[in-house]
């Protein structure tokens, strides 16, 4: 009798849950651990972003959340793996405004849409981008940066992580508006092109600053201006390009959670009270802050709106600056 009673009591209340709209968190829907795709190198902003994340999703309700690297194309090679995922809730993608909004205007021959292929989760954080240089570099602020390029045209390299990516894009505004021009050097991925100008390689680059914080206070790096509004809490020596004389340049790299298209609303907003709750966790606040990345969280259909008009924003240098994809 007993055991009958408690097995009565355990659907009823089961069946008052499912009433009430509550549920299994995400991870108990399926025994498979969640995938986090990052479509760049290990080191880079998406990267370091998706495992933060990663870690304090793992220590909730989301059991066992794991980041798989899949580099290539901007990142579209991990987006079109995520637009053909099965839609539970157990593959998703940290992304941000380089393979939403500006790579598939660069890779016409790739059919990923980010509004039709994908739906956001939340918006995480953003961070603002540094023009960093090799500390032998001769060049010792943005002004002497400028002559050097105006002497020169097109004799001084800068690397990016990659043809189209958010520090490509926001180097080709910063020349256009300080009418200078130097020569990219597209690498796979933001870290070995920041190791490259660590160890001489290459002269200089535009990287997020929450990827480069550690090199620049050990002096691997030197700082020449940061891209955002005002001076990054981690970098506060560094003037903003604006206060070196560089008007409307201000980029901030945005990190966003995502999943296939295909995904019931009941399993994106599940995921979203998750990542929230994550974001909230002052340990995981106070690592974003050392990085001088905000903590930005979203509804999904703010992230959905965001990405649509970065689109915009970003489609107008893709054609000012000529930026074409490789062959």
């Amino acid at each position: 009798m007993v055991g009958t009673s408690r097995r009565r009591l355990l659907a009823q209340a089961t069946i008052i849950a499912a009433g009430i709209g509550l549920g299994p968190p995400v991870s108990a829907q399926t025994t498979r651990p969640i995938r986090i795709l990052v479509g760049f190198a290990a080191g880079g902003g998406n990267d370091v972003t998706a495992r933060l994340l990663a870690q304090k999703m793992s220590e909730g309700a989301s059991g066992q959340v794991l980041v798989d690297n899949k580099t290539g194309a901007s990142g579209l090679i991990a987006a079109d793996i995520l637009a053909k995922a099965p839609p539970d809730g157990t593959t998703l993608m940290v992304a941000t405004q380089t393979t939403y909004a500006v790579a598939p205007q660069l890779y016409k021959s790739v059919a990923f849409d980010a509004p039709r292929d994908v739906a956001g989760v939340a918006l995480l954080g953003a961070s603002p981008l540094v023009l960093v240089v090799n500390p032998s570099f001769a060049a010792k602020s943005v002004g002497e940066l400028i002559e050097m390029a105006k002497a020169k045209p097109g004799a001084i390299n800068y690397g990016s992580g990659g043809v189209g990516t958010t520090p490509h894009t926001s180097a080709e505004l910063f020349l256009f508006n300080a009418g200078i021009r130097m020569t990219h050097v597209a690498y796979r991925g933001e870290a070995p092109a920041i190791a490259d100008v660590v160890a001489g390689q290459l002269p200089l680059l535009f990287a997020n600053v929450s990827v480069v914080t550690g090199q620049v206070k050990a002096g691997a790096l030197r700082a020449l201006a940061v891209t955002s509004p005002k001076r990054a809490a981690s970098l506060p020596d560094v003037p903003t390009l604006a206060e070196a004389g560089i008007k409307d340049s201000n980029v901030e790299t945005w990190f966003g959670l995502t999943a296939p298209a295909a995904t019931p609303r009941e399993i994106i907003q599940r995921l979203n009270a998750e990542v929230r709750k994550a974001l909230a966790a002052p340990d995981l606040q106070q690592r974003f802050a050392e990085l001088s990345l905000s903590v930005t969280p979203s509804s999904p259909e703010e992230l959905d709106a965001l990405i649509k008009s970065e689109a915009v924003r970003w489609g107008e240098v893709i054609q000012r600056a000529g930026i074409k994809a490789p062959e």
